[in-house]
């Protein structure tokens, strides 16, 4: 029996080809949906892994080394002054590199590069430029606009590189005290030397040493007064026509600089001139016969010695000779001279007199004791050796007494100078922030506080009555000591060639602050005027003094303005 359909009517060719079709278009879609899918997965893929590179060089540290484009410049710390004023920081730059294995044209590229940057070096860069190299440098430490012109060239194979480089916001300001660095941002000189030395340099290659890990290095100097002394010695030198001139004003208390300059100096954001000879730090890395100043320890080794009293008398009623030499006073008295008039006449036979007293090896271990002939210790590198005969005789203990014979650094006397006022302690000078306590912990006796307070009275009475006067400030009490040394030209003292000091002490009654000025080969002010240091070294130290005192914390009075008083008699 043959099936019937229960319904309906049977399909039509054209529907039963419907349904065949419809069957086809399913499976290729399928795969059409596929091939999408993986072209979508692969394209994600690849900007999923442009996109990770991204975000991983986003996080990376700026300053950290990159394979085949050299190493960054480590980072420094700040350096500032005691207030917190910067004195040097860190700012970016950019230099400038190549990549000569894709150089197309170097001969193109170095001209190109020339129109921008003159000083290139047009044999040694093509040279670079022709290399194959993977990297070189070329520039560093490019302005912003080098680097916008350089850019507007768009030369393949060139590229800049995110830099440190060193920014002293003073200018020559303090260049001296703080130093130089070098091309890579490593300390040459100056503090920035010591900071490296104090292990910055360990920490920087241990990845330590970036900017954020780095605390500031606080110093001893405050930054206005620092530009006062400056400021007047510029004056200085233009007023008496020297060819140098330097100052340092010292805590008498803690052995801390607070301000220290000579000139002429250099400006460390350009120190084109800074190796030059007569940018020398003459404050602690010149040695110099310091001429009268040093009559300062002669009176006061003789006063330690328990030998001489202030009423000590000498006689200068005429030269002393010795061997070949004749020693005469400038000003000479032609008499008999108390211990006080010996100070304030300068008389070169008096002090001799002081130091034949002692005697030789007494003259010399006193000396060694308050620090005058050995190197300093500082945190500046730049030191000088003081120099003494290789064997001390009778004649250069006498020529010594009034500061010939012997050299050394205008810090290290000022140092000294601060033991004979502030009750006889010595202390290394410092840089650095030191407080009163941790400084008689360092420090140690080296003369008698009688022995003090006695030269406490000569350098006021020498500002009162001596050769001091022209540093005298109202309301600040200051006493001091000249010395005007000849220089030694061919071998001779030169009569017309001068070193010039003034070494000061104030207020008087409890010296706080040590100034000392020096001022090298001054001219007379005037036509017919002398040159000798109280006409020219003093003035300038009672410039700096009554500019800074106010600074410094110290309150002038006014109201008893006496004289020098004598506190005791030995």
């Amino acid at each position: 029996m043959t099936p019937r359909l229960s319904t309906g009517t049977a399909p039509s060719p054209a529907a039963s080809n419907a349904i065949v079709v419809d069957g086809k278009r399913k499976a290729t879609g399928g795969r059409t949906r596929n091939r999408v899918l993986m072209t979508m997965a692969v394209f994600f893929a690849v900007y999923g892994v442009i996109a990770g590179r991204l975000v991983y060089l986003g996080v990376q540290d700026p300053d950290a080394s990159t394979a085949g484009i050299g190493r960054v410049l480590a980072s420094r710390p700040d350096i500032v002054d005691r207030n917190g004023e910067v004195l040097a920081t860190d700012i970016k730059t950019s230099s400038l590199f190549a990549e000569p294995k894709n150089i197309v044209d170097a001969d193109e590229a170095l001209e190109l590069l020339s129109s921008v940057l003159p000083d290139l070096d047009p044999e040694q860069t093509f040279n670079k430029l022709k290399s194959g190299a993977g990297f070189v440098w070329l520039k560093r430490q490019l302005t912003p606009r080098q680097q916008a012109e350089i850019m507007a060239l768009g030369l393949p194979g060139i590229g800049f590189r995110t830099e440190t480089k060193r920014f002293y916001p003073g200018g020559p300001t303090a260049s001296h005290i703080l130093g130089l660095v070098n091309v890579d941002n490593q300390g040459i000189a100056g503090l920035e030397k010591y900071i490296d030395s104090q292990g910055l340099a360990d920490l920087q290659a241990s990845g330590l040493g970036t900017a954020a890990n780095l605390e500031p290095f606080r110093t001893s100097i405050d930054l206005r007064v620092q530009h006062i002394v400056r400021d007047e010695l510029a004056v200085a030198m233009e007023k008496y026509h020297a060819i140098a001139a330097g100052a340092v004003i010292l805590n008498a208390k803690t052995g801390e600089v607070v301000a220290m300059a000579s000139l002429p100096d250099f400006d460390p954001n350009n120190p084109v001139d800074a190796h030059k000879t007569d940018r020398l730090n003459h404050m602690s890395a010149g040695a110099y016969e310091m001429g009268s100043t040093i009559k300062s320890f002669t009176t006061a080794m003789a006063l330690d010695s328990g030998k001489v009293t202030m009423e000590s008398r000498f006689d200068a009623t005429r030269p002393i000779t010795i061997g070949k030499q004749t020693i005469r006073d400038f000003h000479g008295k032609g008499r008999v001279l108390t211990v006080p008039e010996v100070f304030i006449y300068s008389s070169n036979i008096g002090s001799a007199r002081e130091a034949d007293v002692v005697g030789i090896e007494g003259h010399r271990e006193f000396l060694k004791r308050m620090g005058l002939l050995d190197r300093m210790k500082t945190e500046l590198p730049e030191t000088a050796r003081p120099s003494e005969p290789a064997v001390w005789k009778k004649v250069h203990s006498i020529t010594i007494a009034f500061g010939h014979g012997m050299s050394t650094t205008p810090l290290q006397t000022a140092v000294a100078a601060a033991a004979l006022m502030n009750g006889g302690m010595l202390f290394d000078p410092t840089f650095l922030p030191r407080s009163q306590a941790q400084a008689q912990a360092l420090g140690h006796q080296v003369v008698k506080q009688s022995t003090s307070e006695d030269m406490r009275y000569l350098y006021r009475l020498n500002a009162e009555k001596g050769s001091g006067k022209r540093a005298e400030v109202p309301g600040y009490r200051v006493g001091g000591k000249t010395g005007t040394a000849e220089k030694v030209v061919n071998g001779r003292y030169s009569s017309d060639k001068r070193f010039n000091a003034f070494l000061a002490a104030f207020p008087m009654d409890d010296p706080q602050y040590i100034v000392l000025t020096i001022i090298d080969e001054p001219k007379p002010e005037k036509p017919g005027m002398a040159a000798t240091s109280g006409l020219n070294a003093a003035p300038v130290v009672a410039n700096i003094i009554r500019r800074s005192a106010s600074l410094l914390g110290v309150k002038p009075e006014f109201g008893h303005e006496s004289g020098a008083l004598l506190v005791t008699y030995q």
